[in-house]
């Protein structure tokens, strides 16, 4: 009898004290007002960063849409989607049989303007002995002259037709203005174009080593771009692999989506070796602000701000059930994890992560 009495009063000095320590515990939890984990102020590199959301665009120049100055029936088409092509290749051929008979006829007529000019040339010199031998008037002489002035700009004009003529029959070979590849073609062999008021388009090159990335950066964040800033972003297609770039421009205008400012931001970055980025491929963007090699940091959530003041919490070093002292800070820069702090620590100072709901004592 007496043993099971000593044992029902050790379990309930057990419990009494089990009892107690909890206690303990949520008095401690309530005076820290924090979750209760600590962390030490280490030294790590910190880089600031502006995200945005972007998409792949052709660089001015990259994407050229190619088309004829002259009506015609497309007699064959060269190349077609995906093709690789380089500058001056043909694209296609028009029908030029009529341009030709018309280059054809402006030859002819040259040649028979300058044989006009040749007898006019030789009919001067015989006048010019005659008058020299005063057999001819001065007069006689100067129509003479004038018929050999009139043909000399008869023959200038059919050149200049001659050559028109030709830049028609070259109109009707359509060449690569730029190397590339073949991105659309909007035409067909057979079929009749017409090019009255405006070229039409037979097809559009691409080229895939002059691309861009615009990323949409938010009106708040646009201040701290600058052109030079190294940036890196990423494609779906290829998951977390990251591509360098730069920043090159800022669009003035501002792009308003959903009530949202947003500012183009214009990253260029070379054509990747083992990738394939194609125009219109969504991106995530982070242009580096600036960097900071082993600056002393701690957590964002170890950070807390009164009104424009930053303080941190510091637990007691000797007494765990004491109130963490509030110690003002001054941050620096933030990456998605980190602030570094300027002053107010040290490293391997510890502080409290989470959030405060009580306040510290001898602190406002």
């Amino acid at each position: 009898m007496r043993r099971v009495i000593w044992v029902g009063a050790i379990v309930g000095v057990i419990a009494v004290a089990g009892l107690a320590l909890a206690r303990t515990g949520a008095s401690r939890a309530a005076d820290t007002g924090t979750d209760g984990a600590t962390v030490r102020v280490v030294r790590r590199d910190i880089a600031a960063q502006v995200k945005a959301t972007g998409v792949i665009k052709p660089r001015v120049g990259a994407e050229v849409k190619v088309g004829s100055r002259i009506s015609g029936v497309v007699k064959r088409l060269h190349v077609q989607i995906g093709d690789s092509v380089v500058q001056g290749q043909l694209l296609a051929e028009l029908d030029d049989r009529d341009l030709v008979a018309l280059h054809d006829q402006a030859a002819a007529t040259l040649k028979q303007l300058e044989a006009t000019k040749r007898y006019a040339e030789a009919d001067l010199r015989r006048k010019r002995e005659l008058f020299a031998a005063r057999s001819i008037s001065q007069s006689d002489l100067d129509v003479v002259e004038r018929e050999l002035a009139v043909s000399e700009q008869q023959v200038e004009a059919a050149r200049a037709s001659l050559a028109y003529a030709t830049a028609q029959v070259g109109y009707a070979r359509i060449t690569a203005p730029i190397s590339g590849v073949v991105a659309s073609v909007a035409t067909e062999e057979g079929e009749t174009v017409a090019a009255s008021f405006a070229a039409p388009t037979f097809l559009t090159l691409l080229d895939p080593s002059r691309l861009e990335v615009w990323a949409y950066v938010d009106e708040t964040d646009i201040g701290r771009i600058r052109n030079g800033q190294t940036a890196r972003f990423t494609v779906d297609t290829y998951g977390d692999e990251e591509f360098d770039g730069r920043v090159t421009a800022v669009h003035p205008k501002a792009e308003i989506r959903d009530n949202v400012v947003d500012y183009v931001t214009v990253v260029q970055f070379q054509r990747p070796k083992n990738r394939t980025l194609r125009p219109e491929m969504t991106t995530t963007v982070r242009v580096a602000l600036a960097t900071r090699s082993r600056a002393l940091s701690v957590p964002i959530r170890a950070v807390h701000w009164q009104g424009t003041r930053a303080y941190v919490l510091v637990p007691s070093p000797r007494d765990k059930t004491v109130a963490p002292e509030r110690r003002w800070v001054t941050p620096g820069l933030k990456d998605e994890s980190y602030w570094e702090i300027l002053n107010g620590l040290g490293e391997g100072d510890e502080v409290l992560v989470g959030d405060t709901n009580a306040k510290p004592e001898g602190k406002p």
